[in-house]
C-alpha cells in the first residue's frame, strides 16, 4: 500500500473507469484455461492449482471451470504489510494442505506488482519437490516490478492506477465487482 494510500484509509473511492469489463475478464479467462489445458493434457501427473488468498479466490474458481483435466486446488496466504507500516517482509501465514512432491504445481495470483510475494512464494514450493512450477496472473503491472518474475500465463497487462473489483480490494471491500476498475478517493 503506498502513501498515499494510507493518506486516505477513510475516504471511501469511487470508480473512475472500468479497465476490463466482466466479458473482456471471461474471455480471457477461458483462454488462460484452454492454454493450460493443452500445456499439462500430456503430464504424467497431477496439475496443483495454488491461489492465493484472498485476491485471487474469485480468478482461481472461474479458471478451474475453463480447465477440462482434472485439478486440484490449494490456497495459501501471505502477508505483505505490517500494522503501521508502508512495507514489511514477506511472510507465509497459510501454506499448502497438499503433498506437492512430483506434483505440477501452477500458482495463481490476482496481480502481480513488484514481484517480491511472487518470488517469495515460489521459493517455498520449489523446496516441496514439485515435478514443475509456474506462475499465472490475471494482472500483470511491470512497471512496478522490483524482482524479476517467471510468470507463464498472464491475462492482461495494467498501469499503476490503483484498481478493485474481480477480487482486488480496498480495505477488503469490493473484490465482488463482476470487472476491474481504477479507483479515485473522493
Amino acid at each position: 500500500m503506498s502513501h498515499a494510500l494510507l493518506e486516505h484509509e477513510s475516504l471511501e473511492p469511487s470508480v473512475s473507469e472500468v479497465v476490463l469489463d466482466a466479458a473482456a475478464i471471461a474471455t480471457r479467462v477461458k483462454e488462460i484455461g484452454r492454454r493450460i489445458e493443452l500445456d499439462y493434457s500430456r503430464c504424467d501427473s497431477e496439475l496443483v492449482l495454488v491461489a492465493v488468498l484472498t485476491g485471487a479466490s474469485i480468478f482461481a474458481a472461474d479458471l478451474m471451470r475453463a480447465i477440462s483435466l482434472p485439478v486440484s486446488l490449494d490456497f495459501v496466504a501471505l502477508s505483505r504489510y505490517a500494522p503501521g507500516q508502508v512495507r514489511s517482509e514477506v511472510r507465509l501465514v497459510r501454506d499448502v494442505s497438499h503433498n506437492l512432491e512430483g506434483k505440477h504445481v501452477l500458482v495463481l495470483e490476482d496481480i502481480v506488482d513488484t514481484g517480491l510475494s511472487l518470488n517469495f512464494l515460489l521459493e517455498i514450493l520449489a523446496s516441496k519437490g514439485p515435478a514443475s512450477l509456474h506462475a499465472c496472473t490475471l494482472l500483470n503491472r511491470p512497471s512496478l516490478r522490483l524482482a524479476e518474475c517467471p510468470i507463464r500465463y498472464s491475462g492482461f497487462e495494467v498501469g499503476d492506477e490503483f484498481l478493485i473489483g474481480y477480487g482486488l480490494d480496498y480495505q477488503g471491500r469490493h473484490r465482488n465487482l463482476p470487472y476491474v476498475a481504477a479507483v479515485q478517493f473522493d
